[in-house]
């Protein structure tokens, strides 16, 4: 069999305990790095990168030009269209910020209501789940955290909040990059995928806004607005569950999201005020833990929030509000035009699926491994759609081309370190489940048999921890949960989406978004204290998450699934 490799996953002694200490070397590179040593992400990535690259050569004999060719697909993947999303969508943020419009959205949501507990709700959980639905990758922190702190919010706090909330959407976040990255890597269906985290994290978000009501105002804060956090997180949930399962999996989060800042809103109009009576009483801007006396800092994470707010300012014209909002209806009526059949069917006409030039991997068994398969949807790409959303909402709102193109420019330099993290880890990813690493951790770990499923949501959460992306964690260990659950006799589809699941929690601990947490309020090289306010928070409810899906392997809670 010239010029193909066959897969081999006891190379070390013919052992797979001995073979899998092997195989989590790349791993364990990357975490020390990161976690420990606090290199930056992405040159643990490359290096780590690395350290795959001559596992796979010198342990698991792949030849040195397929192990390369491998990295490549990756690194391919992960620029398209991973981030092929992230770039439209955060140059569509940067454009409402250069035109003043987002300063204009932040006045919007902050005349709902005065009560920063019902603020909390809309800005950090609802909205913060649509722009995690839009662009995800850290800029609903960085955009929540701006608002927050426009409205009264000490930074601090505003931080922790925007940390905390952005969990539940995550797993169906960027138009649901995790789960068609999680479809990619472990050749499952993207549908049954989206189903089964449609059935776990909509339990998460039940319970996330009393935790950011409580975070706000403690206990007195549960005892008040209670009827807001109930309102927000059972909306949310229901939603997420029935349009993963019954509508769309790219729409998922942009439903849940409005549907819930949609009933909190008609719930606080309904109560006339009652919730703002007895108000926590905001901190003015230049509060005692206020990186800058001016106001909200202008050197975010990704570009900054606008400019704080004169008290004789006039009131925000109508047609000013509407064209604040226009971008994101812009973005959700397109979407949703790409969903009728016969324009999905035109879009996918052009779609070009190839095998990657120079690979040819086999199982043991010879099966093609089917992550050699390249898919180019250019036209039906999520990213597409958002390139096309940033061009009308420049033409709606006025913008120049020459600006448009800039801002371009400006969100491109910004995104550069993330753009090599993210390429990196998904070719070490790419490079561990083609060599047959991942595989032989997966069986090895397979040997728990039933127990897996509790250890399931915590390999989720521990590579989002150390990424600061539910997608590369599942990149990462998406084959390894499917070789493991087909080991040990459980459900793949379960495993798989538990990762996600589970991932989903590691996000507010990353030192990533903490990284951006902590810049977008001024609070640079004071991670560690917004570390320590929501590490709780991420372990509690990642216990939670491995008792339920646990119950969702045996027949005490099966009958959850699909």
């Amino acid at each position: 069999m010239g010029g193909v490799y066959v897969q081999q996953y006891a190379p070390v002694l013919g052992s797979l305990a001995w073979s899998s200490l092997v195989a989590a070397v790349p791993l364990l590179v990357l975490f020390v790095l990161l976690g420990g040593l606090r290199v930056r992400a992405w040159l643990a990535s490359l290096i780590a990168l690395a350290a795959a690259l001559v596992v796979a050569v010198v342990v698991y004999g792949m030849p040195v030009g397929m192990a390369v060719l491998a990295g490549t697909e990756g690194a391919a993947f992960g620029f398209f269209p991973i981030l092929w999303i992230v770039i439209n969508a955060l140059w569509i943020y940067r454009m409402t910020v250069r035109s003043g419009h987002f300063d204009v959205l932040r006045r919007s949501f902050g005349s709902v209501s005065s009560d920063q507990r019902v603020q909390a709700v809309i800005i950090a959980f609802s909205f913060g789940a649509l722009l995690e639905a839009l662009a995800g990758f850290g800029a609903p922190v960085a955009i929540c955290t701006i608002m927050l702190i426009g409205l009264g919010f000490r930074p601090l706090r505003a931080a922790v909040v925007a940390l905390v909330a952005n969990t539940a959407p995550v797993a169906f976040g960027a138009i649901a990059v995790p789960i068609t990255t999680l479809a990619q890597v472990t050749n499952l269906p993207e549908a049954a995928l989206g189903a089964v985290v449609g059935r776990q994290t909509p339990v998460l978000a039940l319970f996330v806004p009393f935790v950011l009501v409580a975070l706000v105002d403690g206990t007195r804060g549960l005892r008040e607005a209670w009827p807001v956090a109930l309102t927000g997180g059972l909306t949310f949930a229901i939603a997420q569950f029935a349009v993963s399962n019954y509508l769309s999996v790219p729409l998922t989060d942009i439903v849940a999201a409005l549907v819930s800042a949609g009933a909190v809103v008609l719930l606080v109009r309904a109560r006339a005020g009652a919730t703002t009576s007895r108000a926590p009483v905001p901190v003015p801007a230049g509060g005692p833990d206020v990186g800058s006396p001016d106001g909200p800092p202008s050197n975010g994470a990704f570009g900054g929030g606008g400019t704080p707010d004169r008290a004789d300012a006039p009131p925000d014209s109508r047609r000013d509000v509407v064209l604040a909002y226009m971008p994101y209806v812009i973005i959700i009526v397109l979407f949703s035009v790409q969903q009728i059949p016969p324009i999905t069917k035109a879009l996918n006409a052009v779609t070009v699926k190839f095998r990657w030039p120079g690979l040819d991997v086999r199982s043991p068994s010879g099966t093609q491994a089917s992550s050699t398969s390249f898919t180019f949807n250019w036209l039906a790409a999520a990213g597409t759609i958002l390139l096309i959303a940033g061009v009308l909402t420049a033409l709606v709102l006025a913008i120049r081309p020459g600006d448009a193109l800039r801002a371009y420019g400006e969100t491109l330099r910004e995104l550069r370190t993330a753009i090599a993290t993210v390429m990196a880890v998904l070719a070490l990813a790419y490079v561990m489940n083609l060599s047959g690493q991942t595989i032989t951790i997966g069986q090895w770990l397979a040997a728990t048999g039933g127990f897996f499923a509790v250890l399931s949501p915590v390999l989720g959460w521990l590579g989002t921890a150390v990424t600061g992306s539910d997608t590369s964690s599942n990149s990462l260990f998406g084959a390894l949960q499917v070789a493991a659950a087909q080991k040990s006799g459980l459900d793949p589809v379960l495993l798989a989406s538990a990762n996600s699941s589970g991932g989903v929690l590691g996000k507010m601990i990353s030192p990533q978004n903490l990284a951006i947490a902590a810049a977008a309020v001024g609070m640079a090289g004071r991670e560690g204290e917004i570390f320590r306010r929501v590490l709780l928070w991420s372990l509690i409810f990642l216990a939670g998450m491995c008792l339920l899906v646990f119950l969702q392997s045996t027949p005490v809670l099966g009958w959850m699934l699909p």
